[in-house]
């Protein structure tokens, strides 16, 4: 058998092109690493990666507005596994959630017909992770289960809803951006709706006034360019509706989005400059303000892992800002340096940005969606450089270790390996060798193209056959409006060739064979109704225009509207005849299926096998040979002269003319010979397409009627389709295969012409709600329809949804995405990636693990980082950290970044011989470790000493922007409950006479100042603080407590209120190690409480206190096995815990659920695994 290498598999697919302006905002990056893009109807499955479309989803009917993946925030398990699981939401109110692997919807959502306006999945996942806010035009929030489309509760507010954002730090907070302002909903839950209509505040900005300016001090220079802008605006959040003279800003409000690197900061986006917002004071802590020259801005993603934005402007521009640190002077204001930016786009009227998403979770990665269907994707990079005339640093250490020889790509793998923690006042900043000097960079690392605006004229090649199965590939070519033509790969779904062919929208296209095809073009009429025509013959393999060589067929006809027909011979490019002017005009003609072409060639051939046999007879047998058979192979070869090319055969062609009689016509060498007239069937209109095949020709006209003959039989039977003009007809390819492909002006329908009966039918309005503009077959059982939404789909026969499996499509470049993997292969690689205590070096052999779904091909894509995972000196934390990442585990990562730094802290401490007590941090001097303190994102997570020093800082702050009152009080009690009460009296003492708390505040100000550490004083203020809280007063009562030392007593109150992340944070600024923990450990307690349920930050807040036998405990107890044996096993590492029964225990749980339940591997390897 003769070896060949063809892929001739061919799947339902879709090209896609343009977007609908609908479509602007339907755009999500997830957490599994994918895109999804909504193109019209459609939505797209994109691979960052590779740059390739890796699924294409259609069930809406209507253009999809919104796209969201759900979050990866839980636990993966056989009974969890990870999934690809993706929201939508489209201009008809309708929601649909999808299972991407299998292209299937697993339910279908409708509240009303209007387009949804936002949507996300609840962040919080230990209760469930199912959860879909949507919001509902005009003023509906509706939480839905997205696994079983149950409504769970639904609230209406006065405003109609824009958007909404939820605090990344409390799930209980939710923010709406309405038509008038912002509405803060506290007391957000999955299991009842919203108590009241949250707080609404509104957004303005007061003409220059005394009361809201500052004077500048004559010395200073008069601000300019973006300074300028930055002084003039200033925006007032006030319970108050605007008064005449305040310009309300909301109108302009493009964004509202929390700060995910900063608890209690929003942003708001206008086009020329971003606010932060600090909402405990309600007052904009910083402005990035557009020069006057500079391009609008568009969109705004903050990032968590460090206090930056990426911005996107009207020109496509993606540009990135980082906050400015400086540790040795105090904060002003918020300022965000420009730190790198990428190259616009060219823009025209239909060509603009639409939107950007950021990768969530390395946060290097941007893509850019543009109108024309492009997708580009960009990438950040770090080069060493020391030019920079603000520094910006990046840590040259990972997980707290140097960065190794063979871990160099670790610096470019997120923001927090390229950017250094922000500094705050009075830290010191890390030593010179843990951090190097960097400059950011943008770099284009893949782009994808989409067709351009339809029309399209379609025609697939040659079919395959057995004689060119050897290099046969199914290439699609597409005729556009602007005279290229597109060659499609339809295996791979990627384009193939872009030639630039004609100078006007392509007609038609007719494949002359595989590697070459004729199209033609005409022009749109000049003022005196004359057109251009334009016909190429195209060699694919070299793109050029050619003469025009040996084809399938001889001969080519070409019709004119108000011109008789040309005959060509297509061997020679020559025009053979022009038909007379009398010649009846052509409505629709097609050429037979069969000629003597073939048979010519075999009487050639046995001539030349005669000539052969008469060279090589001997003189007398030649003279034996009578001279007229001589004569007659001699003149057989000399017709065979040059290769075949003075062949003449004899073809057939039908055709009707304007009345509908059918003419049958011979073409042999130039001579154009009349055949029989069948005279025009009276139930048929004007005849617009015919197709032929066999011994069956089909006619169809321009009233919907079919006409099926059977050339044998010499029987015909017409069928009213009833559905208007047949645009085209085409007979599938494939010897014996009878089915006939219709297209008609509001549809198309597959028939079978043996049984002469409908197969399959699409129409507007009903199945689809596209019109299709060409068809053609692709296969003997798939066809292809191109649409006036610009995209052109691959489906089966029967013509239903192009979505397909993923796991069973062959790509052209293999794609990391453990999520299309099977749940016990996707956790088995995982085990396999974090640890093989089998052997003593570290493998990347996969054929190692028994299972069969498992192969190399699963593992290739990770040759970037082969080097990274092969490294004998990355250790335990560091590879847990690696492969959450490359897995996209945001649960994990969260986990394993908070284990690692507390774990190297407490082992630095007991390395340098300092006691620390299980549930206390250690003391600021031991945190001498390469990673530094936490970073900020985490919150109470962070170390007391940095977690102060930041409140400090950003109060400090809040104090220079205060512009009332009001303002200046909230500053006053924030300072108290820090302990800074010589500054805390000198806000109160400015307190106007006229201000009705001025007598108050002069009182509370002589308390402060007064307050004395005797018995007597401090059982009254303890006294009158309780009576305080029991009567309501909360906030004052817990004043009073912090100013007589207190605190810990205000944290119970705190928490006996419900005020538990209140309570944290006092107990972070406030307390020494002993008591919060004390008051942490209580607050981990209600976490993992029922009614909380959320035993996942309960484990974050039991790492930060050192707690990890604990912590080991709650794993196990959570049935996070391998996560809890991983633990133990660095635990045991790094020395914070001795080996006991305990860990014993955990540690044979590892052996026993890793390796044997989750993993998968054979039993006997098990068995010897648990022996280690």
């Amino acid at each position: 058998m003769i070896p060949y290498s063809v892929n001739i598999k061919l799947a339902a697919r879709t090209l896609t092109g343009t977007l609908n302006l609908q479509n602007k905002t339907a755009v999500d990056w997830g957490w599994q690493g994918l895109i999804a893009q909504g193109c019209h109807s459609s939505i797209l499955i994109i691979d960052p990666k590779t740059s390739q479309t890796i699924q294409v989803l259609e069930r809406h009917k209507a253009n999809v507005v919104k796209v969201k993946w759900s979050r990866e925030n839980y636990h993966h398990s056989l009974s969890s596994p990870y999934s690809l699981r993706l929201a939508s939401a489209d201009s008809a109110g309708k929601i649909i959630v999808w299972d991407v692997v299998s292209g299937t919807a697993h339910c279908e959502i409708q509240e009303h017909s209007k387009p949804i306006q936002d949507m996300d999945w609840l962040w919080t996942q230990d209760a469930s992770r199912d959860l879909l806010l949507a919001i509902h035009p005009p003023n509906y929030i509706v939480l839905w289960n997205g696994d079983t489309g149950t409504k769970l509760w639904k609230k209406s507010y006065a405003e109609n809803i824009l958007s909404f954002s939820f605090d990344p730090f409390d799930p209980s907070n939710l923010a709406l951006l309405t038509s008038e302002g912002i509405v803060f909903i506290s007391d957000f839950s999955h299991s009842k709706p919203p108590g009241s209509g949250g707080k609404k505040v509104y957004i303005a900005s007061p003409h220059a006034s005394p009361a809201h300016t500052k004077p500048v001090p004559a010395a200073l220079p008069a601000p300019t360019g973006a300074k300028k802008a930055l002084n003039k605006v200033k925006v007032l959040i006030t319970n108050e509706k605007p008064t005449a003279e305040a310009v309300t800003l909301n109108a302009d409000c493009l964004q509202l989005s929390y700060l995910p690197s900063k608890r209690n900061h929003m942003l708001l986006l206008y086009p020329r400059e971003i606010l932060i917002l600090d909402l405990e004071l309600s007052q904009t802590v910083g402005v990035v303000a557009i020069e006057r020259s500079g391009v609008p801005f568009i969109q705004v993603v903050p990032c968590a892992q460090r206090d930056a934005l990426f911005c996107l402007h009207e020109n496509g521009c993606i540009t990135l800002r980082v906050s400015a640190s400086d540790p040795e002077q105090s904060v002003q204001e918020l300022v965000y340096d420009l730190r790198s930016q990428c190259d616009a786009i060219r823009v025209t009227k239909t060509v603009r940005p639409y939107r950007m998403v950021i990768c969530p979770v390395n946060e290097n990665n941007a893509a850019l969606t543009v109108s024309d269907g492009r997708v580009m994707l960009w990438e950040l990079k770090a080069h060493v450089s020391n030019s920079g005339l603000s520094p910006l640093y990046a840590p040259v250490a990972f997980c707290g270790s140097p960065l190794g020889q063979n871990q160099k790509k670790i610096q470019d793998l997120s923001l927090n390996t390229m950017i250094g923690q922000s500094l705050v006042s009075g830290a010191d900043p890390p030593p010179p060798t843990l951090q190097q000097e960097v400059q950011l960079k943008f770099l284009l690392t893949g782009l994808l193209s989409g067709l351009p605006l339809p029309p399209f004229a379609l025609r697939m090649c040659p079919p395959l056959t057995t004689k060119n199965i050897n290099h046969y590939q199914p290439l699609l070519a597409v005729g556009t409006s602007n005279g290229s033509v597109l060659v499609y790969n339809l295996t791979s779904g990627l384009l193939h060739k872009d030639l630039s062919v004609h100078s006007c929208e392509v007609k038609g296209i007719e494949w002359v064979s595989l590697t070459s095809f004729l199209s033609f073009a005409t022009s749109t009429p000049n003022n005196a109704g004359l057109v251009r025509n334009e016909l190429q013959h195209v060699d694919l393999p070299t793109g050029e225009l050619r003469t025009w060589a040996r084809m399938y067929s001889l001969y080519l006809v070409v019709v004119f509207r108000d011109k008789p027909l040309e005959l060509w011979d297509v061997r020679t490019g020559t025009l053979l005849r022009e038909m007379a002017k009398n010649f009846p005009t052509v409505t629709a003609l097609e050429w037979s299926p069969s000629h003597n072409l073939k048979s010519l060639k075999k009487k050639q051939l046995l001539a030349r096998e005669a000539m052969a046999r008469y060279t090589t007879l001997s003189d007398n047998e030649q003279s034996s040979v009578e001279s007229s058979v001589i004569s007659l192979l001699q003149d057989a070869e000399s017709k065979s002269e040059g290769g075949g090319q003075a062949i003449s055969a004899r073809e057939h062609f039908v055709f009707t003319d304007t009345d509908g009689q059918v003419y049958h016509i011979t073409v042999e060498g130039n001579t154009v010979k009349d055949g029989a007239r069948i005279p025009p069937d009276g139930s048929m209109g004007s005849i617009a397409c015919i197709a032929w095949k066999g011994d069956t020709l089909v006619l169809g006209d321009v009233d919907g009627n079919l006409n099926f003959w059977d050339l044998k039989a010499r029987l015909s039977r017409g069928i009213p389709t009833h559905r208007g003009w047949v645009k085209k007809i085409r007979f599938a390819p494939g010897k014996g295969n009878q089915k006939l492909l219709v297209m008609y002006t509001d549809g198309a329908e597959v028939w079978d012409t043996k049984e002469v009966s409908m197969v399959s039918s699409l129409r507007i309005g009903r199945n689809v709600n596209y019109r299709i503009l060409d068809i053609d077959w692709c296969t003997s059982d798939k066809v292809v329809l191109a649409s006036e939404d610009g995209c052109i789909r691959v489906l089966e026969m029967a013509m239903k949804s192009a979505s397909y499996r993923m796991d069973e499509q062959d790509l052209t470049d293999p794609v990391w995405c453990p999520y299309l993997l099977l749940p016990r292969a996707a956790l088995t690689l995982k085990a396999f990636l974090l640890l093989q205590p089998w052997s003593g070096t570290f493998t990347m052999d996969i054929t190692q693990v028994y299972v069969s779904a498992l192969n190399g091909s699963h593992i290739n894509p990770l040759d970037d980082m082969k080097s990274v995972l092969l490294d004998p000196e990355l250790n335990l934390l560091q590879r847990c950290l690696l492969v959450s990442r490359l897995f996209g585990d945001e649960s994990d990562l969260q986990f394993w970044t908070v284990a690692a730094h507390y774990l190297q802290s407490f082992a630095q401490a007991r390395h340098l011989s300092v006691p620390v007590p299980e549930g206390q941090t250690p003391a600021e001097g031991t945190q001498a470790t390469p990673q530094g303190h936490l970073d900020i994102y985490h919150d109470t997570l962070c170390e007391s000493f940095y977690f102060q020093r930041f409140q400090l800082e950003r109060v400090h702050l809040q104090e220079v922007k205060r512009s009332s009152y009001e303002h200046t009080k909230k500053c006053a009690d924030q300072l108290l409950l820090l302990g800074q009460t010589d500054r805390a009296v000198q806000l109160l003492l400015e307190t106007s006479a006229d201000n009705p708390s001025y007598y108050c505040d002069s009182l509370k100000a002589c308390l402060v100042t007064t307050i004395t550490s005797s018995g007597p004083s401090q059982s009254t203020i303890k006294l009158v603080a309780t009576n305080m809280i029991a009567n309501g007063k909360l906030a004052e009562g817990v004043q009073l407590l912090c100013l007589i030392d207190k605190a810990a007593d205000a944290c119970r109150y705190l928490q006996t209120y419900g005020e538990w992340n209140r309570a944290a944070w006092l107990a972070k600024v406030r307390l020494n190690p002993a008591e919060s923990s004390d008051v942490l450990k209580r607050w981990a307690e209600h976490l993992c409480s029922p009614q909380v349920n959320q035993k996942s930050k309960a484990i974050l807040v039991l790492l930060s206190l050192g707690c990890f036998h604990k912590v080991g405990e709650m794993l196990q107890s959570m049935r996070y096995f391998d996560r809890a044996a991983l633990f133990i096993e660095a635990c045991l590492k790094y020395g914070v815990m001795e080996a006991n029964d305990s860990t014993n225990i955990l540690s044979k749980s590892r052996h026993h659920t890793v390796w044997l339940c989750k993993s998968g591997y054979s039993q006997s390897f098990s068995h010897k695994v648990c022996l280690v």
